[in-house]
């Protein structure tokens, strides 16, 4: 998760490595933040949410969900081709593709959940790499457009002395410098992922557990956030890091009920396949807790790792179904989002 001028100063380097200048720099940088759009596109359409059948409220969040359709492999190639049969310029397209591929890959590298297969498989998955605010990441990025507003400054003789002189040394060494940036930048994205597989290799032989890759998630620069099915009532939560491992752990009960309730686990099958029907699916390790009342049944869907994270994640998140005791058919459901404010939810979001 790069944040939006991070995305563009990649495609502004990607633009001046290629040699790029006026319409089709600015053309290039304008595709490296093109696929965060879709967050303009899911806003204006939340209004007419409740209107839809579930299934084809599903299929509108696969299309314009934030991170969903246009930041698939799909986009990329349909807009590298569009980029191609208008233009007929191979380094242009190049370009295009570049910035759409980078874009879509550094957010997949951090701690966002995506499809990029869709609609070819609607199954989530996510690199969780790095930190999203790895400074690297973050910081590398601006020194293109850095150098773009000071190089303009300059060549309106706005600026003088030594900005000047800075201007004149990058252009003696642009081609160096670019492809240097570049290549660090490269070099980031290949040592991050395998560093990390590394951990989870050592982690898992430690455990003697299958420890999920995908769903190790970075909560700092050096420490993850993971869990893995310890038995068949409780989870394990660890926290490891690349120094020293395991640092702490913890159980987390799978299911909670109060008082004698034996129906709740009726009413658990029942709240994970309303759960199921929907999207995004952010919740990897499921903990229900169950409590009820004389008029309702209610249903704490949450992940095992939510209370152990300190940050906002994807996963930090829970759902809150409340279910009519005297109307089998009659439910509510109430969510908070990546940690967000809780609100209630249409029916049609899970069918």
């Amino acid at each position: 998760m790069v944040n939006v001028i991070s995305h563009i100063g990649v495609g502004l380097l990607i633009a001046l490595a290629l040699g790029l200048k006026e319409r089709k720099l600015k053309a290039v940088a304008f595709l490296s933040m093109l696929p965060d759009l879709d967050f303009i596109f899911y806003s204006t359409s939340i209004f007419a949410n409740n209107n839809l059948s579930p299934e084809a409220r599903n299929q509108l969040f696969y299309l314009i969900g934030h991170r969903e359709f246009m930041h698939s492999i799909l986009f990329i190639v349909l807009v590298t081709f569009f980029i191609w049969f208008k233009t007929k310029d191979w380094i242009f397209t190049v370009g295009g593709f570049q910035s759409l591929f980078f874009h879509s890959y550094l957010d997949y590298f951090t701690s966002w959940k995506m499809r990029p297969f869709y609609p070819f498989s609607t199954d989530a998955s996510i690199m969780g790499a790095v930190y999203f605010f790895d400074p690297l990441l973050n910081l590398l990025p601006l020194l293109p457009p850095f150098i773009v507003i000071i190089g303009n400054l300059s060549h309106r003789g706005r600026i003088k002395g030594k900005l000047n002189g800075f201007c004149t040394f990058v252009s003696n060494i642009d081609d160096k410098l670019y492809a240097s940036l570049i290549l660090l930048l490269l070099i980031w994205l290949t040592f991050v992922p395998v560093s990390k597989a590394f951990l989870i290799n050592r982690v898992s032989w430690t455990e003697d557990a299958d420890i999920s890759y995908q769903n190790t998630y970075p909560e700092s620069m050096n420490k993850f956030l993971t869990a893995y099915s310890y038995n068949s009532t409780h989870y394990k939560v660890l926290e490891i890091s690349y120094l020293s491992g395991i640092e702490e752990s913890s159980y987390v009960e799978k299911v909670s009920v109060e008082g004698d309730f034996p129906e709740s686990t009726d009413y658990i099958k029942r709240a994970d396949n309303l759960y199921r029907a929907g999207v995004p699916q952010e919740i990897d390790y499921p903990v229900y807790s169950v409590s009820e009342t004389n008029d309702s049944v209610t249903v704490v869907l949450s992940d095992a790792r939510s209370p152990y994270l300190k940050e906002l994640a994807y996963f930090k998140s829970f759902y809150r179904f409340v279910f009519d005791k005297r109307n089998g058919e009659e439910y509510e459901v109430y969510a908070s989002m990546h940690g967000g404010q809780e609100e209630r939810l249409g029916r049609n979001w899970f069918g």
